[in-house]
């Protein structure tokens, strides 16, 4: 691993600590500054909102204007508007920055473009995965640092705290190497959205929305599901958390070293076998090892965009890795509704259904994809090929 990747993992593993003391925090911080239940979810939704609408126009700037200077301009930002919400007095203060924060999730398309670009001879699924495992590393922690700090002082303090950290995380990413912008080879002459939204293209994002549906789908009401139904504590539901950023790690660091395809579908089983351990579980020690399997739903959207990049040009990647995040974050947008939805009629529902949405979702990528375990370890032979003649 070269030393852009190793300040990227750094800088990573220090931002998932901070954001890790307040990221599932604020619901309850909202309610102290005076949110009804209604109203947080309004703005929850306002920054997944957000969130969705920044990837593609990230992509088609780190393809136009390089990916470093968008890196460094999130992490500054996400300093600045969490510096913003530890001052905030008012809830519309506090909510602007938490929208501000949330546009920086853009920062995901640049960053798996350079570190793409910058990953030698490791292949795509594993180079993505290692640098999303580095994140969760921190993330393990922050959790349980920032309960204790709100028990102790205050929630508020817990954003002040996170916002220094994010000044070291910037300090940090500062340091690495700008990348050249990719341009077709002359003899090519390819309109770019001609080489993007080609026809297997268009097919993969389509099948990537079913599958990531089915896989999102048992997961928002999870945690009502525990404490209604099972009586599980907030104090246990913080260590479950904890759990679910461990198995990231885990899952990442083990699947990253298949075939993306392979480990696509293997992290889809382990979804499965989340969903069926909460509904049928009945005790913490399912629960801890489901939270734990839930962990390779992020690893599923890792392995998504390595077989993606597969499918387009060089310098169509960021506008790649837009378009699939944006796909991925529909399924978010529609996910928590039906889940609340089938929840008030049946809690029960939520995890049968999803598991026969898994199930469908596993099936249509094996018969349905674009993309065949050869055709992956095709094109990382070739890169590997060119990278050793540059």
């Amino acid at each position: 691993m070269n030393r852009d990747l190793i300040l990227i993992a750094f800088s990573l593993m220090t931002w998932g600590l901070g954001e890790g003391m307040f990221y599932f925090f604020q619901p309850l911080y909202l309610q102290e500054l005076g949110a009804d239940p209604l109203k947080i979810g309004s703005i929850l939704g306002l920054v997944g909102l957000a969130t969705m609408l920044s990837y593609l126009p990230a992509g088609y700037l780190s393809d136009r204007f390089g990916r470093k200077p968008l890196i460094c301009l999130a992490w500054i930002i996400g300093a600045i508007s969490t510096g913003l919400m530890a001052l905030a007095t008012s809830l519309p203060m506090f909510v602007a920055g938490m929208v501000l924060y949330g546009l920086t999730s853009y920062v995901t398309v640049p960053l798996n473009s350079y570190t793409t670009h910058a990953r030698g001879k490791l292949s795509i699924g594993r180079t993505i995965t290692l640098i999303s495992a580095s994140f969760y590393f921190g993330f393990i922690l922050g959790p349980l640092i920032g309960g204790w700090l709100g028990e102790k002082s205050g929630l508020h303090a817990n954003f002040g705290i996170a916002a220094v950290i994010f000044i070291v995380s910037s300090t940090i990413v500062l340091f690495i190497r700008p990348q050249p912008i990719e341009k077709y080879p002359a003899a090519d002459n390819l309109p770019t959205f001609r080489a993007l939204w080609s026809g297997r293209y268009a097919q993969y994002l389509l099948l990537t929305f079913f599958v990531m549906f089915g896989l999102y789908l048992p997961q928002p009401l999870t945690p009502n599901f525990l404490q209604n139904l099972h009586g599980v504590s907030l104090v246990v539901m913080g260590q479950l958390i904890s759990m679910r950023s461990l198995g990231v790690v885990a899952f990442n660091i083990v699947l990253g070293h298949f075939n993306a395809r392979l480990g696509y579908l293997l992290a889809q089983i382990c979804m499965g076998l989340f969903a069926g351990l909460i509904w049928l579980g009945g005790g913490l020690p399912a629960y801890m090892l489901g939270y734990m399997l839930m962990g390779s739903y992020i690893t599923a959207r890792g392995l998504v965009l390595a077989q993606g990049r597969t499918l387009v040009h060089a310098t169509n990647m960021g506008m790649a890795y837009g378009s699939l995040e944006t796909v991925m974050s529909l399924a978010i947008v529609f996910g928590p509704p039906l889940a609340g939805f089938l929840y008030e009629r049946n809690p029960n529902s939520i995890y049968f259904i999803s598991l026969a949405l898994i199930a469908a979702g596993l099936l249509a990528n094996i018969v349905l994809s674009p993309l065949h375990r050869k055709d992956l370890a095709k094109f990382e032979e070739r890169e590997k090929a060119q990278w050793t003649q540059s």
